[in-house]
């Protein structure tokens, strides 16, 4: 009984946080985005929609080891 209920407190506390960070956004990821690729474009760095999600995936890939 001990185990279900250290399982159901991490699902509890994944969807809690979840539900905080949907509400809690500034801007659609969209928005986000597009404001990223403005902002390094202001610096001189081009990058196209989709390298710029392959550089999300590999930011999110890193920050999960």
């Amino acid at each position: 009984m001990k185990a279900l209920n250290i399982v159901l407190a991490v699902l509890g506390g994944a969807v809690a946080g979840a539900a905080v960070g949907l509400l809690l956004a500034p801007e659609k990821g969209e928005d986000t985005r597009n404001n990223i690729m403005k902002y390094l474009e202001s610096k001189g760095i081009k990058l196209t929609k989709s390298k710029l999600e392959e550089l999300a995936d590999e930011i999110a890939d890193e920050i999960r080891k």
